[in-house]
């Protein structure tokens, strides 16, 4: 059995689409009714845990709010902080796998190489904070465990930016995006597969192939890397070839400066993932690809499988 926490958000989705529909896996939401899905109600996640004894849990459960959570703090660590410890040590309880997933903003975006998993973390904001703080319960807690951290989450799914620049594009004549902040563009959907990838690793009978990776932390992004910028460019001229996106006629670049946040951004958010590649023996794909096929992707929903409607928006949690 499958548990996953936070099945409504932008990875929880490509995580059950990647699990699929079977009897014994479970996919738990704050709305959740049969089984607790509110990580921050430890006590209810507790039980739910100890209920199903799930061979593997997923935590893509989350407070994702980057600026509130400067004015929000508690709320940031009771779901980034002190949830994951409890599932953690319930993992351990169990001897259940506990995959979690974790963020670039665990660092201060310092200098212009990328980071490694054993770099110091200097989180610049409360949420890097609290992300911060549950990698080292999880760490603390004894359970076998993957630590995924990730950047510049997108996909078809949920409120990202690849869909905020879309939006904007065509109702405006001008953007203008963040352009010295560094790092690269992660669709949710790599992330999901690397999850299962770690786990039919580590799991036996879920089709193991190779040796089991070590438990830790590891960074999961893809190949190359780009500015915010870019990024939007990206995506704006990958709409503009399908004939939409007519309206903006400018994408002008700006310095963090002038783009006043309530949260202090890394500048440096590039992750070295090569930690990653050598337990898999499989390089990353370049960003590009992903990001245009998913432009395309929101752009056409009829294209979409299975009817899905990929401009439907879900809380990310």
């Amino acid at each position: 059995m499958i548990v996953i926490f936070g099945s409504q958000g932008q990875v929880g989705r490509a995580l059950c689409d990647r699990v699929g529909e079977a009897p014994e896996h479970v996919f738990l939401s704050r709305e959740s009714r049969d089984y607790c899905g509110d990580i921050t109600d430890t006590a209810g996640v507790t039980e739910t845990l100890l209920d199903l004894r799930p061979r593997v849990i997923l935590n893509a459960a989350a407070y994702t709010a980057v600026d509130r959570a400067e004015s929000d703090a508690d709320a940031a660590h009771a779901a980034n902080a002190r949830a994951p410890g409890v599932i953690a040590q319930v993992a351990a309880r169990i001897d259940a796998l506990l995959v979690h997933y974790s963020s670039d903003y665990v660092f201060d975006g310092s200098g212009t190489v990328p980071w490694r998993e054993s770099d110091d973390c200097h989180p610049l904001s409360v949420y890097g904070a609290s992300k911060r703080e549950g990698e080292l319960a999880v760490m603390a807690s004894g359970a076998r465990h993957f630590i995924l951290r990730t950047s510049w989450v997108y996909s078809h799914h949920g409120n990202n930016f690849l869909k905020t620049m879309l939006r904007l594009a065509a109702t405006r004549e001008e953007i203008r995006v963040v352009a010295d902040q560094h790092g690269v563009p992660t669709h949710a959907e790599l992330i999901a597969d690397t999850t299962m990838e770690l786990i039919e690793r580590s799991t036996p009978g879920l089709g193991s192939r190779g040796p089991a990776p070590a438990s830790g932390i590891y960074h999961c992004a893809p190949a190359g890397e780009t500015t915010w910028f870019e990024f939007a460019r990206l995506v704006i001229n990958t709409a503009k070839a399908q004939g939409q996106a007519q309206t903006c006629t400018r994408i002008t670049p700006i310095p963090t400066s002038e783009y006043p946040s309530a949260a202090a951004r890394p500048l440096n958010s590039r992750l070295d993932t090569h930690r990653l590649q050598t337990a898999l023996g499989q390089d990353f794909p370049d960003w590009q690809d992903d990001v245009m096929a998913t432009a395309h992707r929101v752009l056409n929903p009829v294209d979409a499988p299975n009817g899905d409607d990929p401009a439907a928006t879900q809380p990310d949690i």
